[in-house]
């Protein structure tokens, strides 16, 4: 089958190379940004475990082939169309829908992009009027960064959103080779499918913020709050997803799910507050190491050197959007603390981040990042961090201090070693 994919999102390259490789012939369509560039001449922007080397393999037997906007706009869309647009792309596609409508009688048009709940209805709408007999369906983005090509291709489940039979019966046999292990795919309207996924994030923005203050009355109380989120995460009636307190979350699609689910709710309610709560305590959460570090050299901090392990928003990823890291090295940047930072795949994007910025090191080497500083800040788990050399560790480091955002150390351990540990509500701090 001939199939357009559109936009320069991940979920957009996924599904492209996804549906190539169970042998549709597909065009993926870019947008003129920063990632057509990269993925016209060969290359990924992001690390997204085992899409580069498919998409390349797809590209070169010719079941995919990728175009700019540009050269496909003399090109007739194909008659079924898949749409992954970044956020704020909303007109676009209304006229990809238009233009899709106006040569073929019956298109289907499935939407990807997380917009505004009822846009699927109004993509709906101008195909109506511009007199095709087709059908929309929605079926928005749950891939996690670091993880969408598994999470695409052995889905756990799949929100679609379809209101016809026989566009319900296309996409299915779409799926098919993706829902072979049993039927992951929920089907509901379009408009509730487009809130569930935005009901979804705000739900697991929330535990982790709950986790958080929780974290935070810990300290207070000086217990551990492993041992208690180990206790909840056994009760069958919460479970242990995103159960994890933390320096923050962030990311392109997570922040800004729970900000559009929160303009909903004020539109329609003034009176909701939750998720507002939600956001103000992710972002208390990405100075805690800063306050921790700050308490730690009674406000003495100028001068001092700091080595940062991790600035991507989570492993796996190089991306940085709404990062944790970047927050803190902004508090640190302003009292005049010197960072060492280190990442296995997000030091390009952080330094074009913070061009032109002094007091700010991207080193090549986890250890390289430790020589003569007063702290070690721990804020994305990648594995390699997990288990370092200690001895290594307290060698490097002018002051043998470990600040855990991520809960990942033993601090009982760490104590015996001859470190100075705080974690996120690790009991009485440092």
């Amino acid at each position: 089958m001939q199939i357009d994919v559109v936009g320069d999102t991940v979920c957009a390259l996924v599904t492209a190379t996804a549906l190539a490789q169970t042998g549709h012939q597909v065009r993926l369509l870019l947008m003129p940004s920063m990632v057509a560039d990269e993925v016209i001449a060969g290359r990924l922007p992001f690390h997204e475990p085992g899409l580069d080397r498919i998409l390349d393999e797809q590209r070169a037997v010719g079941r995919l082939t990728v175009l700019t906007a540009d050269q496909a706009e003399s090109l007739a869309l194909s008659d079924v169309l898949f749409i992954a647009l970044q956020a704020g792309e909303k007109d676009v596609a209304l006229e990809l829908t238009r233009r899709q409508a106006a040569s073929h009688q019956r298109p289907l048009l499935v939407n990807q992009s997380v917009f505004p709940v009822g846009t699927s209805e109004e993509m709906q709408l101008a195909q109506d009027e511009a007199g095709a007999q087709g059908a929309v369906v929605a079926f928005p983005d749950t891939l996690q960064d670091g993880q969408a090509w598994v999470g695409f291709v052995r889905p756990d489940h799949i929100l679609l959103g379809c209101e016809t039979e026989w566009a319900e019966a296309l996409v299915r046999e779409l799926l098919r080779p993706f829902n072979r292990r049993r039927d992951v795919i929920q089907v509901m309207s379009r408009r509730e499918a487009e809130f569930a996924k935005l009901a979804i994030s705000g739900m697991l923005a929330t535990r982790v913020s709950f986790m958080s203050d929780m974290a935070l009355l810990a300290e207070e109380l000086d217990v551990d709050i492993e041992k208690v989120r180990q206790a909840m995460a056994e009760d069958p009636r919460i479970g242990d997803a995103y159960l994890y307190p933390g320096c923050g979350f962030g990311g392109p699609g997570f922040s800004r799910d729970v900000m559009s689910l929160s303009s909903a709710l004020h539109q329609r309610n003034s009176s909701a507050r939750l998720l507002d709560e939600v956001m103000l305590i992710n972002e208390r959460q990405k100075e805690v190491l800063f306050r921790k570090f700050w308490r730690f050299f009674n406000c003495q901090v100028q001068g001092r050197a700091v080595a940062i392990w991790g600035g991507a928003f989570k492993p796996a990823t190089n991306r940085i959007q709404n990062a944790p890291s970047l927050a803190l090295i902004e508090a640190l940047l302003a009292q005049g603390v010197l960072i060492r930072i280190y990442d296995p795949m997000a030091l390009e994007p952080l330094s074009s981040h913070f061009s032109g910025r002094s007091g700010i090191e991207f080193c090549a080497d986890a250890y390289q990042a430790l020589e003569g500083v007063d702290a070690l800040m721990l804020v994305t788990e990648w594995k390699e961090f997990w288990s370092p050399d200690w001895t290594e560790l307290k060698r490097r480091m002018r002051t043998p201090l470990i600040i855990d955002g991520r809960n990942i150390y033993d601090p009982g351990f760490l104590a015996r070693s001859g470190f100075r540990y705080s974690g996120i509500g690790r009991g009485e701090a440092i």
